[in-house]
């Protein structure tokens, strides 16, 4: 049971990139999705997440209207399409993923989510 998680890269500021997130060993349909990132020196932040069928997608203040977060759960894969990134989105881009049974919160922290992907770096020069 895992996720992998690709798609990051160097982009200068105003690019875009497109994160990808493949589950193996479970079916995804039933997980909720987030997508958290870590910056050097700081804490891990959520910054969307999305729940079963695409119903309901949430954003972190700083991303809104930047980023979009996506499902296709026939292929198992999450994505998060990041445009107009800046320098301080900077970090490594984790996404994860837990039933959505358990999932009580609207934007739950890190401690709700139970499978990991080992993370993307994005880095984004001024």
């Amino acid at each position: 049971v895992q996720l992998q998680a690709s798609g990051g890269g160097l982009v200068q500021a105003g690019g875009s990139l497109r994160l990808s997130c493949t589950a193996s060993g479970f079916t995804l349909d039933t997980y909720a999705l987030a997508w958290f990132r870590q910056a050097p020196g700081k804490e891990r932040e959520a910054v969307s997440t999305i729940t079963t069928s695409g119903g309901t997608t949430l954003y972190a203040d700083s991303v809104k209207g930047r980023f979009t977060i996506s499902r296709d759960d026939a292929k198992g894969t999450g994505y998060l399409q990041t445009n107009s990134l800046k320098p301080e989105d900077t970090a490594v881009y984790y996404c994860a993923a837990a039933p959505q049974s358990t999932i009580t919160s609207s934007m739950p922290t890190a401690r709700a989510y139970n499978i990991w992907g080992q993370g993307t770096l994005v880095t984004v020069s001024s």
